[in-house]
């Protein structure tokens, strides 16, 4: 069987070293400890679930310096994406991030307020008790869906912290970039895919 390399990992920022890479084996030389592990691979499979490698962020070379001439607030989610690798987190990344975070801070807070006045206009009393459910059960829906945009709204907030204090964009177990195609999807995202995945599987296999 040829010999298997490691794909080098991207590197850390401000020369954060992911903790992964830091792990050893205690107390076994090096060559042994390889030994080892070639030998239990080759003797059984291995059962443990591999998360899936995350999708390419397809890039269009086109719009690649489209960033240096607009304003954050005009740049679109696929100018973002075609940004060189070394301007990641960028001034100008930052506030686009940050336009937004706030969008969608406002947009929570929009709902938050149509809730309140639904509720004030169907205080009435109904009296036929099917209507009475129908609407206590929608009622009910609505106050789930604003309370996971209350949790939401928490995140976005820290997330708006974040990008002041310049540590947006970058995984908090690893350090290493969270990536901007994954930010797009998921603008609160404090873990990179990886990491996530690997949070997942533990919380899956241990609970939480």
């Amino acid at each position: 069987m040829p010999a298997q390399t490691a794909t080098p990992a991207p590197a850390a920022r401000g020369g954060r070293v992911s903790r992964l890479s830091q792990l050893t084996v205690p107390s076994m030389p090096q060559s042994v400890a390889s030994t080892a592990a070639k030998s239990s691979f080759s003797q059984a499979p291995s059962t443990a679930l591999v998360p899936p490698p995350p999708l390419a962020v397809k890039k269009d070379p086109k719009l690649a310096n489209n960033w240096k001439t607009k304003s954050p607030a005009e740049l679109t989610d696929a100018e973002v994406i075609a940004m060189p690798d070394t301007e990641y987190m960028n001034e100008k990344q930052m506030a686009f991030f940050r336009l937004k975070l706030v969008e969608l801070k406002r947009g929570i807070l929009e709902n938050a307020g149509e809730t309140t006045e639904h509720l004030r206009e169907d205080t009435v009393v109904v009296p036929d008790p099917a209507d009475r459910a129908t609407i206590e059960e929608e009622h009910a829906l609505e106050l789930r869906t604003r309370d996971r945009e209350r949790k939401l709204l928490k995140k976005i907030e820290q997330s708006i912290q974040r990008i002041d204090a310049g540590d947006y964009g970058y995984c908090d177990e690893t350090g290493e970039p969270i990536g901007v195609g994954r930010l797009l999807a998921r603008p609160t995202a404090t873990l990179s895919l990886e990491a996530q995945q690997r949070r997942e599987l533990k919380q899956k296999m241990f609970g939480d």
